[in-house]
Parts: structure tokens; sequence; C-alpha cells
């Protein structure tokens, strides 16, 4: 038997790796299987070469609970280790960088990034065990070793007596880690952190119903059989070729995935690169909502199969975060800060990779089947209109499959629409002026009277609408984007001909005045405009810049302070309409001043601003003018 010091010159390092792990101490068991994982890796590839010259066979890691004695087992099959190796991989290797992590580390108190770091992902072992013991015999002919180690730095090294080929870890679980004696605890962690691991994770027995014998009789029960539970699936969709894949595969791998979620998703990303670096992944599109907040972190990050986070912000593209699934890449460290992700230039690679490879397969889609991706769009418009914010050659690709709805259901790119509406939609500085409305329902009547002059309006109903066009607004020259409700139909695409007004600036002057005495206390700003005289007399606008730097505000970005700022709103008074005149000509101010309030009224309510009190003092004088 030997003994030794582990060569670390610091000796409160074991302290230290509890303190700065402690909220992560779960990982201990991702990190031990991790490590079984590439044993039984390496002992595969050296078979394959012909370097091993051993039967490389089945292998499998097995999980053990022994509540009892408070231990934990981790056993694997692999390639084990010879006493020189223990002696430089565990004792020698893991500290070699100590003093940088001691000085890294004591004084931020940062715990992002150290295991992985310095060897020392073996020693996460010591967060939950008061003592840790290896028992190894390598696929060498060598004779086993026992190493163990109370979590100071005195380890003990002696001859094992374990006969197969491979690694067992014993965990004597600590008083404060009972948790991780308890069957459902070790399980949870193995399906998070393990289910998708290369070799076959063995944790337990399970019963299994076997098929009955020939001419067993019906009320005769099936026979079973006790099988090794095995926790997770080798050979995930992901890891597979796409030309391997059916439809099916794909679906059944997303119920995997989310097995609470019910709703298939639209359509997949399949996702594998192995130059400028190794990527694989399946990225699903699920029916998305308007809610930007409750959409992200479902994608699921690995490394080598190996569970990392699934908080994927800065290896995904931020648009691309309401998506959901897996991506796989050797290329990850499995312990980064999120700072740290966000500064490697390779990580940075693999965003703009996924975004083309997103792109591109949208086009495909668009082009494959365009009525279907059309019937789609309403559920994925929030990641491509987000993405076409954020990203700008996510932008340039999206000009190919963006759509835009009209109103009655119309869908547009934006050359088609372009060309659809040139001739009739450009202004009198030859500015083409693309009209839109929010809320179909809501905006009706501005939306009629577009309609009535032959203008196309789209539907543009998304959150971050008012982002988008200022976007394409900035990005092409001569459009303008106006909501219906901004102005009066005949302002929104001012043409060289105006209307004549049938009323005189003195007797406009008057009227205006008039109106403002009953409306002074509602804060429109009035506009006197000679309109047609078929269109409404009394018309209610929300100006498009204030009212779109407001939204913008409201939705991140915008003006400062805009998003607080009340509603502001423009009463057009249609100096041409029949009404107005006869408002004008009323000999008496308690009929003009009901007139003026019913009109306003009537505007009010096709605007959706009648509630209330007002909505009621309204019916009733509706009503009495009626009788």
């Amino acid at each position: 038997m030997a003994s030794g010091k582990i060569n670390v010159s610091v000796e409160n390092i074991f302290p230290l790796i509890k303190k700065f792990l402690y909220s992560d101490h779960e990982i201990f068991l991702r990190e031990l299987i991790s490590n079984a994982t590439d044993a039984t890796l390496k002992l595969k590839h050296l078979t394959s070469i012909g370097e091993a010259k051993v039967e490389y066979g089945n292998p499998i890691i097995e999980v053990k609970v022994d509540k009892e004695k408070k231990k934990l087992h981790i056993i694997d099959q692999g390639i084990g280790m010879t006493e020189e190796e223990v002696k430089k991989y565990i004792n020698e290797v893991a500290f070699s960088g100590a003093e940088e992590f001691l000085d890294k580390y004591k004084e931020s108190g940062k715990d992002a990034g150290i295991i992985g770091h310095f060897g020392l992902g073996f020693y996460s072992a010591f967060m939950v065990a008061e003592k840790v013991e290896i028992i190894t015999k390598s696929y060498q002919d060598a004779p086993s070793v026992h190493w163990s180690c109370d979590g100071s730095p005195e380890f003990q090294l002696k001859k094992g007596k374990k006969s197969e080929r491979g690694t067992e870890i014993i965990l004597h679980i600590a008083d404060d880690s009972t948790e991780f004696l308890e069957d459902g605890r070790i399980r949870e962690l193995l399906t998070k952190y393990n289910k998708f691991m290369p070799i076959p994770i063995k944790f337990g027995t399970k019963t299994e119903t076997l098929p009955k014998p020939e001419g067993a009789k019906e009320d005769d029960p099936a026979p079973t059989q006790e099988v090794d539970d095995i926790v997770n699936n080798p050979n995930p969709a992901w890891t597979k070729k796409p030309a391997d894949l059916k439809e099916e595969d794909y679906k059944k791998f997303y119920k995997e995935l989310y097995p609470m979620q019910f709703e298939e998703p639209l359509f997949n990303i399949h996702l594998n690169v192995d130059y400028p670096f190794n990527l694989t992944g399946i990225l699903y599109f699920p029916k998305l909502t308007n809610d930007l907040n409750i959409q992200k972190d479902r994608i699921q990050l690995y490394q080598n199969q190996v569970f990392v986070t699934d908080n994927v912000e800065g290896i995904v593209p931020e648009f691309l975060t309401m998506l959901r699934g897996v991506i796989d890449s050797p290329d990850i460290p499995l312990n980064v800060s999120r700072s740290y992700l966000q500064a490697d230039g390779a990580v940075k690679k693999i965003a703009s990779y996924i975004s083309k490879k997103v792109a591109d397969k949208l086009n495909s889609l668009f082009k494959k089947d365009r009525k279907d991706f059309e019937n789609k769009w309403n559920d994925i418009k929030v990641v491509i209109e987000y993405g076409m914010l954020s990203d700008e050659k996510f932008f340039e690709k999206a000009e190919k499959f963006a759509l835009y709805p009209s109103v009655d259901g119309t869908s547009y790119t934006f050359e088609e629409l372009e060309a659809k509406i040139k001739d009739n939609q450009t202004d009198k500085d030859d500015k083409l002026v693309i009209l839109y409305a929010s809320d179909k329902e809501a905006q009706h009547s501005y939306i009629d009277a577009a309609k009535a002059k032959g203008f196309e309006v789209l539907l543009l109903d998304s959150p971050i609408v008012a982002h988008l066009i200022q976007k394409l607004e900035t990005s092409k020259e001569k459009i303008s984007f106006a909501r219906v409700d901004a102005d009066h139909v005949d302002n929104l695409i001012k043409k060289e001909d105006t209307a004549i007004s049938k009323l005189s600036d003195d007797e406009k002057e008057k009227l205006k005045g008039e109106i403002e005495k009953v409306v002074q206390e509602k804060g429109f700003t009035i506009q006197m405009e000679a309109m047609d005289s078929k269109a409404q007399p009394f018309i209610i606008t929300e100006p498009e810049f204030m009212r779109r730097m407001k939204d913008m505000q409201q939705t991140g970005g915008g003006m400062f302070g805009m998003g607080n700022m009340p509603d502001m709103f423009n009463l057009i008074v249609n100096t041409n309409h029949e009404l107005v005149g006869e408002i004008l000509n009323t000999k008496t101010s308690k009929k003009r001043e009901r007139l003026i309030n019913q009109s306003l009224d009537l505007a009010r309510l096709s605007k959706g601003l009648l509630k209330g009190k007002e909505l009621t003092s309204f019916i009733n004088r509706s009503y009495e003018m009626i009788k």
C-alpha cells in the first residue's frame, strides 16, 4: 500500500470546490458519467485501430445506490487505468493549475467555468462525498488499483481486487448531501444530463412483459422477466443522417424531448456541419404566440451528447431562442460562463451558421409549398420578424420568403407587394406608401375607406411590427408605412389634386371655434380638411410618428419616455360633408352642441374610444334624437 499527498500547493482546494460550486453541485454525476463515457469510447477507438487487443463487446455504464451504506457507485467497462495512470491523471494533472485556479477565483467568488478547468471534473465528486474511492483495472496487462481520498490532500493507493476491465467510482455521500442516495433524485439527474449519452446507462432493473406462449389460455397471466433498466437513448435522432430519418422519426424525437407538449411542431431543421466547426442538432418551429417572454429557453445544448444547459443565449442567435430542439457541438466547453460564450469566436461562428441554415430552410419550405408556408405564417412570423430586426444577414435572406398579408387574406413578398401597389399608392413625391392595419375589426371603417380608393391594406399585427416597419423604411429607398387610422385617406397618400372646400376660410375658422368649445376637454387636435363629400364628417386619427414611437418604446426601443406618454388623437372635420354645413348653419347653440357631440361620439365609437359612462350617454342621446 502506498500513500502520499496530492500534488497541490494550497491545501484548502477542497473547501474551495464546495464553496464555489455549491449552487451547481448536482453536476457531479454528469461529470463522473462523462468520464466513464470517455473511457468507454477511448477503448472503442483503440480496439477499432488494433491497439487494444481486447474484445470491446457491448459495454454499459451502471449507476447503483446503496442507501444503507450511504454509497453511490458509478461503474464502467472502459479503458481503465494502471497505477502510473492513476498517479498521473488523478494525483498530478488534476491540480497542476491549482495556484492559477485560486488566483482567478478566490477573490472574485465566480463559480462559472471552474469544473472542466484544471482537471477538476473528477473532483466535483467531493462536493457531495466525504470520501471517494477509485477501483480500476486497465485494458492492458496490469494489476488493478484501489485509490481513496477523504477530501483532504492525503490519498491512499494500493493493489485492487478488481478482475474485470474498467473503473468503479465509489462516493461515500456526505451528511449534507443525502438527497443523492434517493433513487428518484438520481433518476432525475440521469434524465436531465445523460438522457442521450452514447453509452447505455443502467440504473436498476425493470419488469418486462413477455408474449404468452403458444397454446396459453386467455386468462393465463403473461410471463415477465427482470431486465436492465437502461435510462438513456444512446442513438438520438440528431446523431443520425437526415437521409436515414423520416418525418415520423422527427416527430417521435420531439415527443421524447418534450413529453408534455401535445401540439406537434410545424416543421424541423436538421443541422449537420463538420467545418469550420463540428455541429449537429435538430431545431423545431413550434406554434408561437405573440408573447415574446414565455417562449425562450426550450433549446437544449449538448456537448458530445452530454446535456450542458437550456440557456443557449450567445450560442443560438437570440431570435431563434424561441424555437425548440437540440444543438450538440464538441467545440463548446462543458462548463463556461455566458460572458465567455458571448466573447468566444468559435461560438459566434456557430450562431452565424445556425442563422444561415434556418434562413435557407425557410426559403426552401417557401419555394417547395408556398400555400402551406402561408398557412403557417401566423405561427412563425414573430421569429422571422425578430430575426429581420436583429440579424442583418438574415434580413437580406428573408427578402425571399418574408410575407406581408393583406386584410383580405392575400400574402405578398415585398417584391410582389411593391409591384402590386406601385401605380396606385405612389404619392406626389414619388414615395411608395404602404398602408396597414393592426386590428382588422377595430379599424374596419378606416380599412373600408382605403379600399374604396382601390388601395391595398396589409394586416401587420405582431408585437414588434413598429420596429419592423421602421427597419424597412430605413433599409429601402422611397417607401413609407402608414396605418390606416393615421390620417384621413386622402392625406395618407397625398396626390397632386386636392378637394376644394365648400366652406370659406372664415366659415372654417368659425366652425372650428364652435367645435373647440364642445371638445376642448377631450384633448383632440382639430383639423379642418376638404375631403370627398361622401367621406365621414368627423374622423379620429392617430399621427403615425408619435403612435409608432410609443409602440416601439413599449416593446423595447424607440424614443426615450415615449411609452409612458398618453395617446394622441386628431379630430379631422370634413368641411365638404352635408352634416358639417348643417352644424355651421344651425341657429341654436343647444342643437349645434348636440350635433357636434353626436358626430364626435360616432367617430369615437368607430375608433373604439367610446366606453363606460360616455357610451351610455351616447346611447341615451341617440334614442332621444330618433324619437
